[in-house]
């Protein structure tokens, strides 16, 4: 998912995406534990794209808050 993906989705999409990402990385690690991980590169790529929500909604969040101060 690209950034820009990323930026065009609503905050409840974020979430939903964000937590459906988090269970795959959780099977991820547990196949990787028993040898059966097909893509190794996946793990990196889950990793990255929940990095990347999670800054986009500590963005908003801040972006809301300054608005909010106004």
């Amino acid at each position: 998912m690209a950034r820009e993906d990323v930026k065009t989705l609503s905050d409840a999409d974020l979430q939903g995406r964000l937590a459906d990402l988090k269970r795959e990385q959780l099977n991820l690690r547990f196949q990787a534990a028993t040898q059966q991980l097909e893509k190794p590169s996946r793990v990196r790529e889950v990793r990255r794209t929940i990095a990347r929500i999670k800054t986009e909604q500590t963005a908003r969040a801040r972006a809301a808050a300054v608005e909010g101060r106004n």
